[in-house]
């Protein structure tokens, strides 16, 4: 017998608290600029207790082939890449809407 989530009720095969979570999430892309001129990508407003940032972050990384970190609440991304993330981010269920690019 399979397990059940505590969140939905239904089967760990079935869930959708993360699809829900993806629909909800507030997210923020901006630029940031680092020593010697250099940029970073910055995503927050995702909620880590709903969605593991560090496995969004480590396939961020891996599409962009950029090095990268997760902590605190948010996703760094080496180099200017705020304009391709928000494509990303939809692909991978994120809404369209709750997604802010600055």
């Amino acid at each position: 017998m399979s397990e059940i989530c505590s969140k939905c009720g239904l089967a760990k095969e079935l869930c959708v608290c993360e699809t829900i979570a993806k629909e909800s999430q507030l997210i923020k892309i901006f630029l940031e600029r680092k020593k010697f001129r250099k940029f970073s990508t910055i995503i927050e407003g995702i909620d880590q207790k709903e969605i593991d940032i560090k496995d969004l972050a480590k396939k961020l990384k891996e599409q962009f082939a950029c090095g990268g970190t997760a902590k605190e609440g948010k996703i760094e991304l080496q180099g200017d890449h705020k304009n391709k993330v928000k494509e990303i981010l939809i692909k991978m269920g994120f809404s369209p809407d709750t997604i802010d690019v600055k």
